[in-house]
């Protein structure tokens, strides 16, 4: 059986926009669908990782700690890449990768966000069928 997921890493490109998701994840609407998640949100410091670690890095410690890593711009260049790590490292049983398909959208846009934040507790919810995707596009 797999490990539970513990939480979410937000990418250190994100913080406006993760914090509006935080904001929308905890209204009325959605707030007990999140807080039954019982999901951390730590920091890349609180994991011990840099602002420029390696793509591969940092997807390696989400898979460690059984965090969802939510980004928006990770490359696809080069053997320290997320995609190369997910091409290469990616399991059956691995987390997958939550990356914002328009990241200036979510500030400018509260319908599109609240898009973004419903699909992202569906995929919360749904996490034992999504493992081994590699990368999944929000919303």
């Amino acid at each position: 059986m797999n490990q539970m997921v513990k939480g979410i890493l937000p990418d250190v490109n994100i913080p406006g926009q993760f914090q509006f998701l935080l904001h929308l994840l905890n209204e009325e609407t959605r707030r007990e669908l999140w807080t039954s998640l019982n999901w951390i949100t730590p920091t890349f410091e609180q994991l011990g990782l840099l602002p420029n670690s390696s793509d591969l890095l940092i997807w390696q410690k989400c898979q460690q700690e059984q965090l969802v890593l939510l980004t928006a711009n990770r490359n696809e260049k080069g053997a320290e890449s997320l995609q190369f790590a997910i091409r290469s490292f990616n399991k059956p049983d691995s987390i997958p990768v939550f990356t914002l398909a328009n990241q200036a959208r979510i500030t400018k846009d509260r319908p599109y966000a609240e898009h973004v934040a419903d699909r992202l507790l569906e995929y919360a919810f749904d996490m034992d069928n999504l493992r081994g995707t590699g990368r999944i596009y929000l919303p």
